[in-house]
C-alpha cells in the first residue's frame, strides 16, 4: 500500500507528518510534504484523512479491489468528500456529513 503526495496541492501544514505512525512523511526545502520510502507505507490512511486539501492520494491496490485506483479526501465545511479516481478514468465521490458520521 502506498500514498502519493501532490506538491502542487500541499500547503505545508505538516498535519500529515504529525499523524504518520511510521514517521515516513518528510518536508522538502520548500516546506512541502513528501514520502521518502512509499513501499514502507502501512496503508493506515491517517495522513489521507488529515489532509484537508486533497494533496494526498492513496492507491487502492488489486488486493482490495481497487486495481490501481486512487482515493483522495477533501473537506468542505461540514462535508467530507472521498473521491475515487478509478483506473478506467471514471470518478466516484462519496459525501459524508460530519454531523451525521457517528449517527449509526
Amino acid at each position: 500500500m502506498s500514498i502519493m503526495i501532490s506538491k502542487k496541492q500541499c500547503v505545508g501544514c505538516k498535519k500529515c507528518i504529525d499523524v504518520c505512525p511510521g514517521s515516513l512523511i518528510k518536508t522538502d526545502k520548500d516546506g512541502k510534504a513528501f514520502i521518502k520510502y512509499p513501499k514502507d507505507c502501512w496503508g493506515c490512511t491517517s495522513c489521507l484523512k488529515e489532509c484537508k486539501t486533497g494533496a494526498i492520494a492513496f492507491y487502492l491496490g488489486a488486493d482490495i479491489g481497487g486495481m490501481g485506483s486512487k482515493m483522495t479526501v477533501k473537506e468542505q465545511g461540514d462535508t467530507i468528500l472521498w473521491k475515487i479516481e478509478k483506473y478506467t478514468g471514471d470518478t466516484e465521490t462519496i459525501e459524508i456529513n460530519k454531523k451525521d458520521s457517528n449517527k449509526y
